[in-house]
């Protein structure tokens, strides 16, 4: 199949003498090239960035939300568009690709109510006739770092409040989904012609992709002119990030894996808790942050809950992500398919039971499709503790709620978790200091992320990153006092004095 129609109408601008060669996950066909920025260059990519910025800043913050929101219009005219090609390059069903897209549209509606609202505080001074105040200003060029599981939202969640709080934006997309980027920086370019035509300037260069490999993430890691890095990712990525960043004192936002798992108890809406589970499990082929890994159900339910599951796994639609009856479609690539058969063999020796899946689609030419896995265990092992990037569901029998919570807890990854039940002091528990230990804690839901305005992110491995949430605008600020003696003495705090 030929995608050459929707590149077009993208005007995403291909290569035939590039460096990445770009293959869709349907069919593993090739997409076409792009040109790769290498690492020498990233000296020109700072300056550049460091130039817009110092233009940026000046505007006020409400101008800039007015740029943000015009962004946000010419995403939702591309939405159709940008969501097919969201699916074509990374795999998603069309419903998620389309959903994604709406997810960018969803933050700049977000930025732009935060442009109006970057307050600081009056804080009251020890001296006589003195005003004191905290206040936010921008920081300087935000590199941003994405993953292929969500090409386009990442970069939105992190562009738009960015450029509220006068940021400029770099943007390393991942090497496997580089044409989403690039759609994404043809959009940007219309909304910034229709922004300069409203009588605004707008500084060159204020957004930059620059595509390539691990060694330019890690060359803008270690550029102090990238006041911060927000990167999505592994967490073995981000815990580099974060430690290359921290030597150059520098900030880190980072959202990584996470190991999530729902809680299913005796007084649940089963027939609700099943459709969340499953949709959380193999949704976008197991390959979000936020996909259920883990499943503990209580003894008094388990024997009619999970051969549901296990009903509703069999009946699962596995096929071509442009199909609006597909319900799975391909993992990103081959590898992923085999470190899935990994983690899947590990289970059963370490006495899981394959209870659904676990096998390569039958069928379909080319790409990387399983059907998702179902496993029982029998305790919570090594391999249940380790995030694979597949749709495998680990299900373990409990008996007492805070055995359960206290399992849920005992991951290295804490991004998100959810419980399903109708009993309002099992409710709280889960919600309390004692209970969850995720950044993202659901009832009734299951472990999808925060909607536009939650505090997203995570706990432990995940990286405690915050792209949204009241507050989330000071990650991309820098906090100032300021102290103004409107008197003619000079009054030293806690009473020193320095009399000459």
């Amino acid at each position: 199949m030929s995608y050459q129609k929707l590149l077009n109408d993208l005007s995403v601008n291909l290569d035939a003498n590039g460096t990445l060669e770009v293959h869709t996950p349907i069919d593993g066909s090739l997409l076409g090239k792009v040109t790769e920025r290498p690492v020498s260059e990233i000296e020109a990519v700072a300056v550049n960035a460091q130039q817009a910025f110092l233009e940026w800043r000046a505007l006020p913050a409400p101008i800039r939300g007015e740029f943000v929101r015009l962004l946000g219009e010419d995403l939702r005219a591309s939405k159709d568009l940008l969501g097919q090609l969201v699916s074509v390059e990374c795999g998603k069903i069309l419903s998620e690709g389309l959903g994604e897209v709406q997810e960018m549209i969803d933050i700049c509606d977000f930025a732009v109510g935060l442009s109006r609202q970057l307050y600081g505080l009056t804080i009251q001074s020890e001296r006589p006739q003195h005003h004191m105040r905290e206040v936010w200003q921008p920081l300087g060029p935000v590199g941003i770092i994405s993953a292929f599981n969500f090409p386009v939202a990442v970069w939105s969640w992190n562009a738009a409040i960015a450029l509220v709080c006068g940021n400029s934006i770099i943007w390393k997309p991942s090497e496997k989904t580089p044409l989403t980027a690039l759609a994404c920086d043809e959009i940007f370019k219309r909304a910034a012609i229709r922004f300069k035509e409203a009588g605004h300037e707008i500084p060159e260069h204020l957004s930059q992709v620059i595509i390539g490999g691990r060694d330019l993430g890690e060359a803008m890691c270690q550029h102090s002119a990238f006041k911060l890095i927000s990167a999505t990712g592994s967490t073995a990525m981000g815990r580099k990030v974060g430690e290359v960043v921290a030597k150059r004192m520098g900030r880190s936002l980072l959202e990584l894996g996470g190991n999530n798992a729902i809680i299913v108890t005796p007084t649940a809406d089963l027939d609700l808790a099943a459709r969340a589970v499953v949709f959380g499990a193999v949704g976008t082929a197991g390959q979000r942050c936020t996909t259920t890994r883990r499943l503990f159900v209580h003894e008094d339910v388990y024997t009619s809950f999970v051969p549901a599951l296990q009903k509703a796994y069999e009946g699962l639609r596995v096929g071509s992500p442009l199909d609006s009856e597909t319900l799975v479609g391909p993992l990103i690539d081959e590898g992923s398919l085999n470190a899935m058969f990994d983690a899947i063999e590990l289970a059963i020796e370490q006495g899981g039971k394959l209870l659904s899946g676990g096998l390569r689609a039958k069928g379909i030419d080319g790409g990387a499709y399983m059907h998702p896995a179902l496993i029982e265990m029998s305790s919570q092992s090594d391999i249940v503790k380790s995030e694979t990037f597949a749709p495998i569901l680990y299900v373990m029998k409990y008996n007492d709620l805070n055995d359960a919570v206290m399992l849920q807890n005992d991951v290295p990854q804490g991004l998100s978790s959810a419980i399903f039940t109708n009993d309002v002091r099992e409710a709280e528990l889960f919600l309390s200091a004692t209970g969850s230990d995720c950044g993202i804690a659901n009832v009734n839901i299951g472990t999808s992320g925060a909607e536009i305005g939650g505090a997203f992110g995570g706990e432990k491995e995940t990286g405690g990153g915050r792209e949204s949430g009241s507050d989330s605008w000071k990650a991309y600020m820098r906090r100032q006092t300021q102290t103004v003696n409107y008197s003619s003495d000079l009054p030293l705090a806690q009473g020193v004095e320095f009399n000459l």
